[in-house]
């Protein structure tokens, strides 16, 4: 599981013209991209969502559990990507929408079990993310 996450001051998806979910903390949050591969696990996908929670990549060095920063969730199967051979990407270390759509809202679950504000994006969907990047500030997190 891997996610990319960015310390924003506004983020919000769209999907046919709607927003879905849609954070616009008072001063910082948190946009996670959140990408699935053949080896994840619910376990996996609650061990990464501590880390997110109590990551101190916010201002004065705190972390979203510190200050109760809003988290937007979407799913993001491009993260594992692999663009090693030619111009087009394989897609093949990426799970399945079978198993990656459970973990997705596992790990988003789990952020709100810490007591964290989650929005989501729609599994599958074709999105549209509209953000404010925060510094910027931009971190690959895996397990």
């Amino acid at each position: 599981m891997r996610v990319l996450v960015q310390r924003v001051s506004s983020a919000a998806v769209w999907v046919g013209g709607e927003v879905v979910g849609a954070i616009r903390p008072d001063g910082q949050g948190l946009l996670a991209f959140v990408g699935v591969t053949h080896s994840d696990d619910a376990d996996t996908a609650r061990r990464l969502a501590e880390k997110i929670w109590n990551l101190r990549i916010l201002g004065d060095e705190r972390s979203a559990a510190d200050v109760g920063a809003p988290i937007l969730v979407v799913s993001q199967f491009t993260l594992y990507a692999d663009t090693a051979k030619g111009r087009r990407p394989s897609w093949n270390a990426a799970a399945p929408s079978a198993v990656a759509e459970p973990l997705v809202a596992a790990f988003a679950q789990a952020l709100q079990a810490l007591g964290a504000d989650v929005r989501t994006g729609v599994f599958g969907a074709n999105m549209q993310v509209e953000l404010v990047n925060d510094g910027p500030v931009t971190v690959l997190v895996e397990l």
